[in-house]
């Protein structure tokens, strides 16, 4: 779950949480577009996920991490192209729908709703497991932490109070300059450790890895959709996304360097507290544990309420039944929140009995993604030309590839499109 950005007021993307404001319009360089990238793509999953692939598959996780920044290049071009050359309103479903068509882009609003019905839970997780280091206790504990956060979170929405954008975007930031940190100060003692064997899960668990780590890098289409706001988008927008590239690849690289040569051999929960007290000891440990609260509450106040809005969305256009959309005038519908707080909750209390993990709702999400990057660059290469088109076409088949590694997740959009379809055929006039 990514933070949301702020470059404008006024109109929104309840898929990608972005907010637009006619104030900014034409304003964005590259440097701001750069920051907006990067803050699109950094969020909370930072705090477990780097853990979760490194138990996955070991020191061969870096493989994982390897791969999918080389897939996130010709996926971030695909996005950069589709904003300049078709600057449309409404994010990936909008790319879905102008090159698939209406039951397509119905498709696609529901796997990202069912994406935040089941990635919110996990990001309060996140933040319930550093409560938990904090406090000394284990997973049930943090899993009642996250209820309680989740709950907070979803009271908060119904009565209307937002964290903003602009704050959501600054904590990523402090988010930035932790993890920075933390790895120049892990890496020069720990680089070297725990890098053998160096697949001691076998090969396969690269993959399961790269599936892991799929929800780190969601977020190159967010920007793609602001190409007006840029003073020369053809120009500015692409290196605005080439140096976003540079700057999440040095950090991600590090990251995982780091995590392996710290967590390795563990079941740590929170990869990023163990990074912190390799140099700065309980107190920067405790630090990290108030930083991971506020970043997972502020994500996922703003992830509920773009949640609720897509929900009302999807009503009035007939992939939702009606009934959804009554109150969609409400700044929060709450209709959709008491549906979001229903799942959750389920969801929270069966980690609290130790059905399930965070692992499995992180790799249910990132199925789910999968599938929304699949059906945007299917789109992509319909309605691109050029070696662009060549660049979606690699992309595709890159995606395709990390798909196989979900495995049984697949059931989990395979149901959800189902279900979209389903729905929109029975409420069709």
């Amino acid at each position: 779950m990514k933070a949301a950005l702020a470059p404008r007021r006024g109109t929104s993307d309840p898929v990608t949480s972005v907010v637009v404001d006619a104030e900014g319009r034409h304003r964005l360089g590259v440097l701001r577009g750069s920051a907006l990238y990067v803050g699109a793509l950094i969020g909370p999953g930072l705090l477990l996920v780097p853990a979760l692939a490194a138990q996955a598959a070991g020191a061969a996780s870096i493989i994982a991490w390897g791969a999918l920044l080389v897939l996130s290049a010709p996926l971030a071009i695909t996005f950069a192209a589709l904003g300049v050359r078709h600057p449309v309103a409404g994010g990936v479903s909008a790319y879905v729908r102008e090159g698939l068509g209406d039951a397509a882009a119905a498709v696609t609003g529901v796997w990202f709703l069912t994406a935040v019905l089941l990635g919110a839970p996990a990001v309060s997780l996140i933040g319930g497991y550093y409560v938990a280091d904090l406090t000394g206790s284990g997973t049930v504990v943090a899993a009642l932490i996250g209820l309680a956060m989740f709950a907070t979170v979803l009271s908060a929405n119904t009565l209307g109070l937002r964290v903003s954008s602009g704050f959501q975007l600054a904590l990523s930031s402090v988010l930035i300059v932790v993890i920075a940190v933390a790895i120049s100060v892990a890496l020069p003692s720990r680089a070297g450790d725990n890098w053998t064997p160096f697949a001691p899960h076998g090969w396969w668990a690269v993959g399961t890895a790269a599936n892991i780590l799929v929800w780190l890098f969601i977020g190159w289409e967010a920007v793609a959709q602001l190409a007006g706001d840029f003073r020369r988008p053809a120009t500015d927008l692409p290196r605005a996304m080439g140096v976003a590239f540079g700057l999440v690849t040095v950090l991600y690289i590090g990251l995982a360097v780091a995590t392996i040569g710290v967590t390795v051999g563990t079941d740590s929960q929170v990869p990023l507290a163990d990074l912190i007290s390799v140099g700065f000891g309980r107190i920067g440990r405790d630090a990290t544990a108030v930083l991971a609260v506020a970043l997972t509450m502020g994500t996922m106040n703003v992830y509920l309420a773009g949640a609720a809005k897509l929900s009302a969305a999807l009503a009035q256009s007939g992939a939702l039944p009606r009934w959804v959309a009554a109150d969609a005038y409400r700044s929060v519908p709450r209709r959709p929140l008491a549906v979001i707080a229903a799942v959750g909750m389920t969801l929270l209390a069966g980690l609290a009995v130790g059905i399930g993990s965070a692992s499995d709702l992180v790799r249910a999400t990132s199925a789910l993604f999968i599938g929304v990057y699949a059906l945007a660059i299917v789109s992509a290469i319909r309605i691109l030309d050029g070696r662009i088109r060549l660049a979606a076409v690699s992309a595709l088949a890159a995606v395709l590839a990390l798909a196989v590694f979900s495995a049984g997740f697949l059931v989990v959009p395979a149901a959800a499109a189902l279900v979209a379809l389903a729905l929109r055929r029975a409420l069709q006039p």
